[in-house]
């Protein structure tokens, strides 16, 4: 797989928002909320051209069941793929090129506020962002066919910023109250 990073670009959260619609009506009323992840999600930063969609929904059983609405978007269930209690979906070009993933999770799945918590910390936190943007700029030219060493090579940031991140929504949280 081809590792590219191109710089940031506006028309990701337009292209999440309208197919956004589409994923909601295919899970219908198992749908909870449909969050946008991932680096696209990130305003600034560089980031493989591929729209991350986190879906909480009621009964992460029902997924299997909705599945073929999902095929019918053009999407390949690929099960937990590695992750217990995940479903997971991904969708290409007809090039080949990945576009979407979809990470599904049932509502109260710690894997939501991880997800949710890195997000929203580097929208908070530019600086580290930037930090983050350069790393991936750095290994999409080191590994520019190995999507293994580039993820091995973004493990350690991520890891270390999503410890920050869940101890800064925690502490956000318990401001509020």
């Amino acid at each position: 797989m081809l590792v590219e990073v191109v710089p940031y670009n506006p028309q990701w959260k337009k292209a999440f928002e309208a197919e956004s619609g589409q994923i909601a009506k295919a899970l219908a009323t198992n749908l909870v909320v449909v969050h946008h992840i991932g680096s696209t999600a990130i305003p600034h930063i560089y980031a493989k051209p591929i729209i991350d969609f986190l879906i909480e929904v009621k009964d992460i059983n029902l997924v299997t069941e909705q599945t073929p609405a999902m095929a019918a978007l053009g999407y390949e269930a690929m099960g937990e793929y590695g992750l217990v209690g995940r479903r997971y979906f991904r969708k290409e070009a007809p090039a080949g090129i990945r576009t979407h993933n979809v990470h599904i999770y049932e509502i109260c799945s710690p894997e939501i506020e991880r997800h949710l918590a890195f997000r929203d910390y580097m929208i908070a936190h530019p600086e580290e962002a930037e930090q983050y943007s350069q790393l991936k700029q750095e290994l999409a030219q080191k590994y520019p066919e190995d999507i293994e060493g580039y993820m091995d090579g973004k493990d350690e940031f991520v890891k270390r910023i999503e410890r920050k991140a869940i101890q800064w929504q925690k502490l956000k949280s318990s401001l509020k109250t």
